[in-house]
């Protein structure tokens, strides 16, 4: 008997866009051990198309109010702010605002939990 083998194919599609912005204002303390991140504080979770594109939104959020940088992967685009709630928030509007402002990007409300 022949198992059958089953392929994946990973697609991204092209555009400029933030696909997810989303912050959570007060995370369960797992969370954080989970994520491996030793600071706690509200969780801003990002993801941006093309990935690369992190390494700015990156930046930006640190330039633009006191949060940390607790997860940045420029090939899934991927950005995890740590912070207070008002300057996580900070930090993801200044990063939609720039984005769409600045490089004509398609930018995702912001959400909360």
């Amino acid at each position: 008997m022949s198992e059958e083998k089953k392929r994946f194919i990973q697609e991204f599609v092209p555009g400029k866009q933030v696909t997810l912005s989303h912050l959570i204002a007060n995370p369960n303390a797992d969370l954080h051990t989970k994520l491996g991140l030793a600071e706690r504080g509200a969780l801003g979770i990002m993801t941006l198309t093309p990935s690369e594109t992190v390494i700015i939104a990156g930046d930006l959020a640190a330039k633009a109010a006191n949060v940390t940088i607790g997860f940045l992967d420029r090939f899934t685009g991927s950005l995890v702010l740590v912070g207070a709630v008002s300057e996580v928030e900070m930090a993801m509007e200044s990063i939609n605002r720039f984005l769409r402002d600045q490089l004509g990007f398609t930018p995702a409300a912001i959400t909360r939990s």
